[in-house]
């Protein structure tokens, strides 16, 4: 629509996805905004927030999402991440980032389901992110919502708000397109899968859209929790370029 905020659309999939997957028994978030030697996990039963960004208007300093945590589930995370070969480390004073909590305000306004961060790891290495999120595969069984929160075009200097139409950045849609047939395509067997995953960098355009990786590897961790293949489900101009969204 003519007119409308450059990420309108993305918020509006935020709200109605909230409503789509229903109410969690709980909700871990791998944000792109925490990083870390070892997998930490958020641990405090009431964790504050962290206004990571600077530059925006004053209210977006006072924004609250007052969610517990549960000490329960992070150890239970600590015991599986353990099993499969890590050492994680609990963090019981870690509030919750613009990652965590701008996508839950949409999702879940009313701040009432449990909330665990997990970090990303400072390696950046896709492939023990995606061993990272397969250690949490039983979760789902639970009823727990594995987020990954981050963008597929994270190319800072390259935003173009003002571009009305997709398709005008060739490197932009070169790996948007590699990476809607990765995770959606059921031609690729699980190993192809997970080798173009691993092998990310080497994808066209990949480094035009992430010259630094952190933005892509929150979708690793989730890819690891739910294998197999995903379906997209979203796929629109943010802030004048195309980016997508998958669920397993």
């Amino acid at each position: 629509m003519l007119g409308e905020p450059s990420h309108a659309r993305m918020v509006e999939f935020l709200r109605t996805t909230g409503h789509s997957i229903g109410r969690p028994s709980a909700i871990v978030v791998v944000s792109a905004h925490w990083e870390a030697a070892r997998p930490t996990i958020t641990s405090g039963a009431a964790p504050g927030l962290i206004y990571d960004y600077g530059g925006f208007p004053e209210e977006s300093y006072r924004l609250q999402y007052p969610a517990p945590g549960t000490p329960e589930l992070a150890a239970r995370i600590a015991e599986l991440l353990t099993t499969a070969g890590f050492e994680p480390r609990l963090d019981p004073n870690r509030g919750f980032d613009h990652g965590v909590f701008i996508p839950l305000l949409l999702m879940y306004p009313d701040a009432s389901i449990p909330v665990i961060q997990l970090s990303l790891l400072s390696s950046l290495d896709p492939a023990a992110h995606i061993a990272m999120g397969a250690a949490l595969t039983s979760l789902a069984g639970a009823g727990v919502l594995i987020l990954g929160s981050g963008f597929t075009f994270h190319n800072m200097s390259a935003f173009d708000p003002g571009n009305p139409e997709p398709g005008r950045d060739p490197q932009n849609e070169a790996f948007e397109n590699w990476l809607v047939d990765t995770c959606t395509s059921p031609d690729l067997t699980a190993d192809e899968r997970m080798q173009r995953l691993i092998g990310w960098a080497d994808a066209p355009g990949a480094r035009w859209c992430h010259p630094r990786e952190e933005h892509l590897l929150p979708l690793h961790v989730c890819y690891g929790a739910g294998g197999g293949l995903a379906t997209r489900v979203f796929d629109d101009l943010v802030l004048g370029k195309r980016a997508s969204g998958y669920a397993w």
